[in-house]
């Protein structure tokens, strides 16, 4: 499986009295996010199955990477992607997709720089996860500790 992580695009402040998870993208955040997706969908990005955290921002991200990749499947909501979640548990999400051959994730930090760890086994690694960008890692085993092989990561810097 070619699994993809995509962290979302720079969203709005927080705003006292306004939940966090209601964060809504800015205009430049889609820019920005709209650049690396087509950068990583001319590198092959075509997922089947997009995953995302129910976060406002992280499912505006979802939708943009579905309509820049001209797909017409809907994003999945799980809470697996939340940024408090754990790599176990996004690890045990991805697995229940493990016929697919390729899949995109759609999340938030802390999350998935110990995501990108756990994924290539080296739990101490330190990702620094900008805001829109995506990292490819290939997988092709399932088991309870994932190996995969780091393949690239695109930063909204580097696509611009």
């Amino acid at each position: 499986m070619e699994l993809f992580l995509l962290r979302h695009g720079i969203a709005e402040d927080a705003l006292p009295g306004k939940s966090d998870a209601d964060r809504a993208l800015t205009p430049e955040g889609i820019r920005k996010l709209r650049s690396v997706i087509t950068t990583a969908h001319r590198a092959g990005l075509n997922p089947s199955v997009i995953l995302t955290s129910p976060l406002r921002r992280a499912v505006e991200t979802a939708d943009v990477a579905t309509k820049v990749l001209g797909s017409t499947r809907e994003a999945i909501k799980t809470r697996a992607l939340v940024p408090e979640s754990n790599p176990h548990d996004a690890w045990d999400e991805v697995r229940v997709y493990r016929e697919e051959v390729q899949l995109l994730l759609v999340g938030h930090e802390p999350l998935f720089s110990q995501l990108t760890g756990h994924l290539l086994d080296s739990p101490n690694l330190i990702t620094d996860f900008k805001k829109g960008a995506i990292i490819r890692i290939d997988l092709d085993t399932f088991g309870p500790r994932p190996k995969g092989i780091l393949r690239w990561f695109l930063t909204p810097k580097l696509s611009a």
